[in-house]
């Protein structure tokens, strides 16, 4: 069975119960889901910035605490190769995005995305759109 690092749209999603989400969770198992530091970043980050910031903090520190983080900082050296291949091919994508799919590649770990159209520049990567398969 694979193993999937969730990408910041799928954790939103999950979080606003869209797609049934929280079904494939359960359905690939939560111990084959993983997030990266910069997802749980971006996360807070969109929790701040609610209308609700207290009380989204609370629904992201109880999402966060189900799932296992992944550092970062072993990907780097992926992160600057593949920033440097983007980037000599004018193909760029955010520096977030190539954090969390160096993370992925780094971890051998496939990636839960509907952000295809970004990390499919990421030659390394794997991918798979769980919105696609929702609809």
């Amino acid at each position: 069975m694979n193993q999937y690092i969730l990408d910041t749209d799928i954790c939103v999603f999950t979080l606003r119960g869209r797609y049934e989400l929280d079904k494939k969770i359960i359905e690939v198992g939560i111990q084959n889901c993983f997030l990266s530091e910069i997802t749980v970043a971006e996360l807070k980050v969109g929790a701040e910035k609610s209308e609700f910031p207290l009380k989204n903090h609370q629904i992201v520190e109880l999402f966060c605490n189900k799932i296992t983080i992944l550092p970062i900082s072993r990907a780097i050296d992926i992160f600057a190769e593949e920033k440097a291949k983007l980037q000599k091919s004018g193909r760029n994508i955010s520096d977030f995005d190539l954090l969390i799919g160096a993370t992925a590649i780094y971890y051998q770990l496939v990636l839960a995305t509907n952000n295809v159209k970004h990390f499919s520049r990421m030659e390394k990567l794997l991918f798979d759109n769980w919105i696609q398969k929702q609809l």
